[in-house]
């Protein structure tokens, strides 16, 4: 049987990133995302509902993302959906799904950034530690592309 978990998001921050350390050093932040939807429903009234989906994102992404997101800011983010369980303080069976965080894009121009562009920095794209080559996005080109 085959398998496959892959998770696409595009949404607000709920809260600012926190960032900790695992016993590793290797850095971890936890967010959460709201996601919107909305529709027109069959009495031609706008109905919207909002789905609120915490996040976590490891090592030299999780510092990016802590030191240039705040709540309220718009993200789209890449990863795999996890389920958590653990027992609460007063011995109750919790659980929770998740979503690790394997790759990112910052979306709108980040604060003071120039009209002209051509930096890099906050608005660029940041890929996951274990992440092979890169491919242009769709509609670029570069030297060698077969426009089609």
């Amino acid at each position: 049987m085959a398998n496959f978990n892959k998770v696409l998001l595009m949404g607000n921050l709920t809260r600012d990133p926190q960032l900790s350390y695992l016993p590793s050093q290797t850095p971890v932040v936890d967010f959460g995302l709201a996601v919107n939807r909305r529709w027109t429903g069959k009495d031609g009234e706008s109905k919207e509902e909002t789905c609120f989906i915490d996040c976590r994102v490891f090592g030299k992404p999780a510092e990016t993302v802590n030191k240039y997101l705040h709540k309220g800011q718009p993200l789209f983010v890449e990863g795999r959906l996890v389920y958590e369980t653990w027992t609460g303080q007063d011995g109750t069976k919790k659980s929770r799904h998740r979503v690790i965080v394997e790759g990112f894009q910052f979306i709108g121009a980040p604060q003071g950034a120039r009209a002209a562009g051509g930096e890099s920095g906050p608005d660029s794209q940041v890929e996951p530690e274990n992440a092979g080559p890169s491919t242009p996005a769709k509609g670029t080109q570069s030297g060698d592309d077969i426009p089609f």
